[in-house]
């Protein structure tokens, strides 16, 4: 299967076709398929064990796929039959273009803010650090954060963690960002700021994939959801016709157990 193109003949942003992942006998994810072309915000939603997380680790390979395939930006990843990777080095390129930010932030503590930001393109992709400092510094005023850029993550609220990994993913300004429960490891007062942010990128045409279980910010960002059920999708859609009116019976309790 070759990628997806949209009319002017540009590829997806990210295709993944068929993915299945497995933890030994227990089958986590069974052959899920999305495709998100470029300024897409796709939002996948669904209860604790559906396999939300796994999929989005699965996408950058943090965890190795079973099978399937993943497609960035036109390029297909290489895959051996077990799932790994068969070339390292295009599996460094390929996440160099996806931009993470996890549910636990995942900042280095031992550095400053500012050197969180510019440690991937400085030491990863070779950045002159004069030219990356400036556009960290971009960055951290983009989140709010500018005043803050040498201080240490432990100094710091949740939300102003969370969104310096924000900045730090921008750093590489990656073709997709992926977000893993951006919001789930915050004290509810520090959400707003966070999904503003989301917000703003999303309205920027900033191609994303988003695992939340904030459904009132999916309905409203979203291009695209999807809801798994037991490592499936179970139905999908544009998020006024998913929310309104889901066609299927999980899929309709799901939504009256969050709301």
């Amino acid at each position: 299967m070759t990628a997806n193109r949209t009319a002017d003949g540009e590829p997806s942003a990210i295709q993944v076709i068929d993915l299945c992942k497995n933890f030994g006998s227990v089958e986590v994810l069974k052959g899920v398929s999305l495709d998100a072309r470029k300024g897409d915000v796709v939002a996948i939603i669904g209860g604790s064990g559906s396999g939300k997380s796994t999929l989005l680790r699965c996408t950058n390979f943090l965890e190795t796929p079973t099978s399937g395939k993943i497609i960035v930006d036109g390029e297909e990843v290489a895959m051996r039959a077990d799932g790994r990777p068969a070339n390292r080095r295009q599996i460094e390129r390929i996440r160099s273009r996806l931009g993470m930010v996890f549910q636990s932030f995942n900042l280095w503590t031992h550095r400053t803010l500012l050197e969180n930001v510019i440690e991937v393109p400085v030491h990863v992709l070779g950045m002159h650090r004069d030219a990356a400092t400036a556009r960290a510094f971009d960055l951290l005023d983009r989140v709010g954060l500018r005043d803050k850029a040498d201080t240490y993550p432990a100094y710091l609220s949740g939300g102003q963690q969370q969104r310096a990994a924000i900045a730090r993913a921008l750093a590489v300004d990656p073709t997709v960002m992926l977000f893993d429960e951006p919001t789930s490891a915050l004290d509810p007062e520090l959400v707003g700021d966070v999904l503003r942010v989301i917000r703003d990128l999303a309205q920027e045409g900033r191609t994303m994939l988003l695992v939340t279980h904030e459904m009132k910010f999916a309905r409203e960002v979203a291009s695209h959801v999807l809801y798994l059920s037991e490592g499936r999708i179970e139905e999908q859609g544009p998020p006024e016709q998913l929310f309104a009116n889901p066609r299927s019976e999980r899929l309709q309790q799901f939504l009256q157990t969050v709301h």
